[in-house]
Order: structure tokens, then sequence, then C-alpha cells
């Protein structure tokens, strides 16, 4: 009997597997430039999303992975059967957006490939290579406007579409870019503080052709794009809501339910699991309600903290210097609850003009923590600590930082983001921060309460919307009823889930499983469990599916509790 080729040389399999997924992240990096972390360099040019790239691309991951499928995993160390793990569900993900054409659909209420570019302005340059890319990038905007409106007008004849009742005034973020001159252009944002690294002989240079290409290419292809999007697009978008009612619309939400939860779950398991943590959360914020002396039910508190002005700030300062404050507070605790902390720095700022009437409360990354300042008579005070916690750290920028410092991971784990371990981390962080003693009025831990419940309300509306007839109406009511948000935050989320199904669903239920993985541990290691070590080894795989979590944490309490990292006492 013949040797198997893993049986002839003992690295086969993993040699097989690292050139495979090394080949097709190269080439992934050449489709798709920009990532899904903005932390890759500054690409030279936008992708190309005509339908033959799109054939393309969904022949090449099939064939990727079906050559994956004929590698041994049980042979592959460790380490690279979790990378196999993760890779597989990655491609099962980009193939099915493939599959059902997601890319007919690149815009919607909450974010567009056209605000997607502002994110790139906004972004650091280092190097002259930087600022070339830019303008390379900018002269290649019409190019990629005219192929998007392409798809889009794909999507237009066979409904596949965000629904109508969502897009309203969210053209606004394209007029801003027309209104402008260009060198008060949001394209121009990199030449305004040039890099040092590069020559201050070349600097009036860059800026001239900056202004140049916006003038020329960028402006005149908004102005179609704007064009398109009030004579055409919006005009044939549905006027229905659900999921369901897109082109085989339930398959579509099953494999989006899938994507963002990496979970097997129903829709009707996920809401019944939502009305129960309803129920439970209610409980607990009922008791805060007695214990700040309310003279009034939760229904009344609830209206209390919308209306009574001394739960929010007057001034944009106001407010970005008490999330900077709860920051800090937490990098005083960091070394108590975590054997790791990531090098990488972040800043806190306000969410761009163009972007924050229809934005969240905020939202970070490696290098920043956005606030929104925007109609600041809605956005509470009590809630800020929860939200800094969330999305700064130990939240998002903590984890994203210290998954791009963990280089013994494969790139493709590195800047990849899997929403329900990044999302449900970030919940997690919130609920952490009672352990923490982040929260220091009764007010500030409804607020924790209160996001608790904002996310478990999630299950609810989401598949109450896209799989059970609700109405946005009903919709607007059951998260008004159940959570503490102000009236305008009800609205943009409850757009947001409807523009974008399954993917709220992400953060409540990744926290359970984060929470329920603790609990584990704790039980299981007794006096052996250390809360650093525990979290070093949640943050340590980078972005992972649930599952592949799973597996870890039981590792974790096989080995005896013990850190990834060699420092860990």
């Amino acid at each position: 009997m013949g040797q198997t080729e893993s049986e002839r040389d003992p690295g086969g399999a993993d040699q097989r597997f690292r050139a495979l997924f090394t080949q097709e992240w190269e080439w992934r990096l050449r489709q798709l430039p920009d990532g899904e972390d903005g932390q890759l360099p500054i690409a030279d040019h936008l992708p190309h999303v005509d339908p033959g790239t799109e054939e393309t691309r969904l022949n090449y991951w099939e064939e990727i992975l079906a050559e994956l499928d004929r590698i041994p995993r049980a042979e592959l160390a460790p380490a690279n059967q979790t990378s196999f793990d993760v890779y597989r569900a990655q491609l099962e993900v980009l193939l099915a957006r493939q599959r059902f054409r997601q890319f007919e659909m690149p815009a919607n209420s909450d974010s567009a490939f056209w605000t997607d570019l502002g994110y790139t302005a906004r972004r650091r340059f280092d190097e002259a290579a930087d600022y070339e890319n830019w303008i390379s990038q900018m002269e290649d905007l019409p190019r990629y406007f005219e192929e998007q409106k392409e798809e889009m007008r794909a999507g237009l004849r066979r409904g596949f579409t965000p629904p109508r009742v969502t897009l309203g005034g969210r053209d606004a973020s394209l007029t801003g870019v027309l209104t402008a001159s260009p060198e008060e252009n949001l394209f121009y944002t990199p030449f305004r503080d040039i890099s040092p690294s590069v020559p201050r002989s070349a600097h009036a240079d860059l800026r001239r052709r900056a202004a140049e290409v916006i003038s020329a290419k960028v402006q005149p292809a908004y102005q179609q794009l704007l064009t398109f999007f009030q004579e055409e697009d919006l005009p044939g978008t549905r006027t229905t809501l659900a999921a369901r009612e897109l082109p085989d619309g339930e398959a579509y939400y099953a494999s989006l339910l899938q994507e963002f939860t990496t979970l097997d779950l129903t829709p009707a398991q996920v809401h019944e699991i939502g009305l129960a943590e309803i129920e439970r959360l209610e409980v607990e914020m009922s008791e805060v309600v007695r214990e700040v002396g309310f003279g009034g039910g939760l229904a009344q508190f609830l209206i209390h903290l919308r209306e009574d002005p001394r739960f929010y700030a007057k001034t944009p300062a106001e407010l970005l210097s008490h999330a900077a404050w709860i920051a800090k507070v937490f990098d005083g605790k960091a070394s108590r609850y975590f054997g790791r902390l990531p090098r990488r720095r972040f800043t806190i700022r306000p969410v761009p003009d163009d972007l924050a009437p229809f934005y969240t409360s905020g939202r970070g990354g490696p290098d920043e923590y956005l606030v929104n300042t925007y109609d600041l008579a809605h956005r509470p005070l009590y809630n800020l600590a929860a939200l800094t916690l969330h999305e700064s750290a130990p939240g998002h920028s903590f984890q994203m930082s210290l998954a791009l410092e963990e280089t013994s991971l494969p790139d493709f784990r590195r800047h990849t983001y899997i929403s329900a371990f990044g999302e449900g981390w970030a919940l997690y962080c919130e609920w952490l921060g009672v352990e923490m003693d982040i929260y220091e009025t009764p007010y500030q831990r409804f607020g924790m309460l209160g996001y608790q419940s904002w996310r478990a309300a999630r299950l609810v509306v989401d598949t109450g919307i896209h799989t059970m007839g609700w109405t946005r109406a009903r919709a607007l009511e059951y998260l008004q009823d159940h959570t503490a948000l102000p009236h305008h935050e009800v609205e943009t989320e409850i757009d947001r889930y409807i523009a974008m199904p399954a993917q709220a669903l992400a953060y409540y239920l990744g926290e359970m499983r984060i929470r329920e993985l603790r609990s584990r541990a704790e039980s299981a290691l007794g006096s052996s469990f250390r809360l650093p070590a525990f979290h070093d080894t949640v943050l340590q795989l980078g972005s992972v599916p649930l599952a592949v979590l799973d597996r870890r944490i039981d590792q974790f309490i096989a080995e005896g509790g013990h850190s990834p990292y060699a420092s860990d006492g």
C-alpha cells in the first residue's frame, strides 16, 4: 500500500494549507484592497465590481473551498486546525454573499460604498505612497461609481434593494462633497496635515494635484451619483420591509443569521431568547428604579430619563470630555483584568458632520473612538460609560488592536472581523464594567442595563421585522417601550435593523456565549481560575466563530487555566 502525501511528508498538510490561504489572501487583497479593518496599506485603485469580476470571485472562492476540503484537517498542527476552521467559515461567508448577489445592494441607511471612501480619507497617512495612492483612487472613482450604479440597477430590476422608508435624507452624505470647495472637501482631508515623513518640497504639488482631481473627477462623479440616487434608485426601491420579501428571501435571511451569529439557530429561537432576556433584564432595571427612589414604575422612569436635562451634555466638548474620562478610568484598572495590553493607542473624535445625523451613538476601531455629538438633547450621559467600554477599551479598539498585534496569527485572521465574536466581546465589556467598578452611579448602571436590554430587544425586533411581518411602527414601539434609548436613536436603530437584516443579532448572542464560557471555566477551574488569563485566551484568538471559541475554552480548562502568554503568572 502506497503512502499518503502526509505520511511521506509529515508537514505536508500544513504546507498545503499555508500555501492555499496565502495565495487566496494575496488575491483577495488585490480584489478588495481596503480589507475590513481599515488597517491595510492604502491601495492605488478601487475595487472592480462589474458582473464579470463578481462572477470570477464566485468561481475562485468555490475552487479554493474545494481545495481546502481536500486537505485533511486532522493532520494539521493544532494551531492550524483552529485557523482551518476560521478560514473555512470565512470562505463560506464570502461565497454566500456572492451567491445571493449581495453586491447588488451596496448602499443602505447605515453605510454605502461612497461613505466607505470617507473612512479612507480620514485614515492615517504616513508615507508619500499613501498620498499618491489616494490621488490614484480619486482618479479611479468615476469608473468605480459607474460600476456600482450598474450593480444597483441590477438589484432594482429584481427587487433586491433596501426598503425605501429607510433611505430618506441619505443623499445628504453625497451633497456634502458637492457643496464643499476642493480644499474644504472631505477627499482633501489627508492633505491638510501631511505626514512629516513626506518631504516638504512635495507638499504643494500633492495638494495641487489633489484639489485638481477632486474638482475634475470626484465632484462630477458625485453629482452623477446624486442624480441617479434621487431620480432612479430611490423611486425604484422596494416598499416592503422584510428580508423574506427579497428574492429567495427566507434563505437569504437564514444565511445572514448564520454569518452574523455563527450559530445554528432559527429565527423563532432567536425571537424567544430575546423575549426571555427582556423579561429578565426588566426585573434588574426595576430594581435600580427602586434604588434611586423614583416614585413610579419602569415605563415612567424611561420617560423621566429621556426628558430630564441633567442627564445630557450641553456642548460637544462636554460629551467628548466625559468619554475621555471614562476611557482613562479604565486605563487605571486594565492590568487587573487583562494580562496583555495593546501597544496601539486610540483617539477620541466626534462623528464627522456628513455622517452624524444617521450615525449610531459611537463606533470604535483600532485607531479611534467616534462619539456622536449631533443632537445633544438625545445623547444621554448615563449611557456613555457603557458606550465607551463597548467602543474603545476594553471593547473594539482594545480587541482589534490586540488582534493586529498578534503576529503569530495569519493575516486572514488578524484583519478580518466576525461580528458574533467582536460585538459579543464588546457587549461583554459593558457587563464587565460592573465588576470593574466603572459605573459610579445607579443611573450609569441603569444605562448599562438599558444597553443590554436594547441588544436583547434587537433579537425580538429583527426577527419580528424580517420573518414575522412586523411593521416599522410596531418595531419602533417595541424598542421605545423596552429600552432607554432617546427617540432619535430609536428611529435610526430601527432603520438600521430594517436595512441590515440579522447584523444586530450578533451582539447579544455573542455576549451570552462568552459569559456562558466564562461561567464554565470558573466552575471547572475553581480557585485556579484567573480572569486575566481567561480574557487573554479569548482575545489571543483574533476574531473567530463562536464554535472555535468554545473549543479553545475547553482547551483552556483542560490545560489548567493558563494564559497563552508566557508572561502570565
